[in-house]
């Protein structure tokens, strides 16, 4: 089975390609923009170098591999860059999907795309995969026109949601919630933390994993993939404390109305994952467990 991942230099692109390659029966084309991050890549993995934005090189790289499958990581996925400059946003996560599904439909390959829980507007969170999409922001909008694209598309495809994805990816300097409350606590810092926005955080590999069993069973549809727990961003970082024994009477609760964003953030997503769970086999880490994952890597 041959796969392509594009985004490979981002955080799932790299966990995708870390398990892959340790599937004997899959040959694995790794695709970013640039120069490859991953330092240490097996036999049965290949680097091209790929801009999604453009449609000719997108065209070449995939009709030179002709991948069985595509599974799609690369997209502008922060959330108020997307609201300062929606031209940009709509060249990465909705003009750069067109470029991937007329590639996958000119090779024949299954496409699987991912998407996220910012196409709901939080107000009748956790959400299953027939719940009604209601973005409030450009990054929410922007993926919720790509979802239509996939759809609407001549393929066999499937649509991978999921919701603030965590770990740590070699090269990249990109935090997350775990890795933000440890460095502040032991740095003494004092910090303030949301307790009125409710998410399902997804461990990185977890969502390689999830993504892995669609392309493994060439399964179409919808499929929520995120972790289990619904947790605030203060339950979170509780957690964290918990775990490294840190000084909690450094966190101070607060609500979303005391940050000012550019973007407006749904107050609570979450996931119900029985779909994928009975469908794929999918079976996700509670957060607890993600954290000392991640504790082993740092």
């Amino acid at each position: 089975m041959k796969i392509l991942i594009t985004g490979s230099n981002g955080l799932l692109g790299q966990k995708l390609v870390k398990l892959l390659q340790d599937q004997p029966e899959v040959e694995t084309i790794a695709t970013s923009r640039g120069d490859n991050r991953l330092k240490s890549l097996s036999s049965n993995v290949v680097y091209e170098s790929m801009d999604i934005s453009n449609k000719n090189q997108v065209l070449e790289v995939l009709v030179k591999h002709q991948p069985d499958t595509v599974i799609h990581t690369a997209a502008m996925t922060q959330v108020d860059d997307c609201e300062l400059d929606r031209e940009k946003c709509w060249k990465y996560n909705v003009e750069a999907v067109k470029n991937i599904v007329k590639a996958c439909e000119k090779t024949g390959s299954f496409l699987v795309h991912l998407s996220t829980d910012f196409i709901f507007d939080g107000l009748k969170g956790p959400y299953d995969e027939n719940a009604e999409p209601n973005p409030v922001s450009i990054y929410g909008d922007s993926k919720l026109e790509s979802e239509k694209i996939v759809q609407n598309s001549n393929l066999k495809w499937a649509i991978a949601r999921t919701v603030l994805v965590y770990g740590i990816a070699e090269d990249m300097s990109r935090s997350n919630i775990i890795l933000w409350v440890k460095k502040s606590l032991e740095s003494g810092k004092n910090i303030k933390v949301v307790d009125d926005q409710w998410r399902s955080p997804t461990l990185a590999e977890d969502l390689a994993m999830g993504c892995y069993l669609i392309a493994k069973k060439q399964a179409m549809g919808i499929f929520n993939i995120s972790g289990k727990d619904i947790l605030t961003p203060h339950d979170m970082a509780i957690k964290t404390a918990n775990f490294f024994n840190l000084d909690k009477s450094l966190m101070e609760r607060a609500d979303a109305s005391t940050f000012t964003q550019p973007a407006k953030r749904p107050p609570k997503t979450g996931f119900i994952i029985e779909k994928a769970r009975k469908e794929l086999g999918y079976e996700p880490h509670s957060f607890d467990e993600g954290i000392k994952i991640l504790a082993s890597q740092i």
